[in-house]
């Protein structure tokens, strides 16, 4: 079992991850409190989907989130660059199509999505504006992109909160749950020294051809999903 560092080197990454992968799900359920499930679901609706569209779940790992995705109607595909992660996913959902990939190498030709997305996983990329501008490359004229991801509560005291159960608290849970609790310190970590909501939608904006930023909060900011249209 391994742990990554904040360089999030993608071999270190994709090890770490192939081995959180077998209880994965169930692990974030519990450090969520359950609110994981309402956060892919708001994804899903902020994507605007529709029936016989395209959209790209990158960083899906067991896929739980492009079986939400598809629930909209339209054909949705994961890829990850953890194999652990997409062998759990193909193991209890052999119908929601996973594929290897690189989220700065994807392995799909040009404006083939009409929509991409990332869950809490943009912060473990190792070069996010790459990543952005590969977003943008799949993505058609007109499509649209949803990055799901931790960010920073907005009430100064549930922000300090917060932080205490994220360093300390979020740990010790998920020794009880996780195959690799060690991970979740890597996990803690990389939450903390993420971009806020402003700082983010910044680094979006300025990477062209993704226009029209905007965010909203949920669950207090504890979580934000940020908004963009590609030119």
């Amino acid at each position: 079992m391994t742990r990554a560092d904040l360089d999030k080197q993608p071999h270190e990454v994709a090890e770490m991850f192939d081995g959180v992968a077998r209880r994965y799900d169930l692990t974030n359920t519990v450090i969520s409190f359950g609110q994981d499930r309402g956060w892919r679901r708001a994804t899903r609706a902020a994507l605007g989907l529709r029936p016989g569209e395209r959209v790209l779940d990158v960083g899906a790992g067991t896929g739980i989130s492009t079986e939400e995705l598809a629930r909209s109607g339209a054909f949705a595909a994961g890829a990850d660059i953890s194999i652990g992660m997409l062998q759990a996913g193909r193991r209890v959902r052999p119908a929601v199509p996973l594929l290897a990939g690189d989220a700065l190498r994807l392995p799909f030709a040009d404006s083939v999505f009409d929509a991409v997305t990332i869950s809490f996983a943009l912060r473990n990329v190792v070069d996010t504006e790459a990543a952005l501008a590969e977003f943008a490359r799949v993505t058609r004229p007109g499509g649209r992109l949803v990055v799901c991801e931790f960010s920073h509560p907005t009430n100064a005291a549930f922000r300090t909160v917060y932080l205490q159960y994220l360093m300390r608290s979020l740990p010790a849970v998920a020794r009880g749950v996780a195959t690799n609790p060690d991970a979740y310190v890597y996990l803690a970590e990389s939450i903390r020294a993420w971009p806020d909501q402003a700082a983010l939608a910044a680094r979006i904006a300025a990477s062209e051809p993704w226009t029209r930023v905007a965010w909203r909060n949920l669950s207090g900011g504890i979580v934000a999903l940020h908004r963009a249209t590609r030119v």
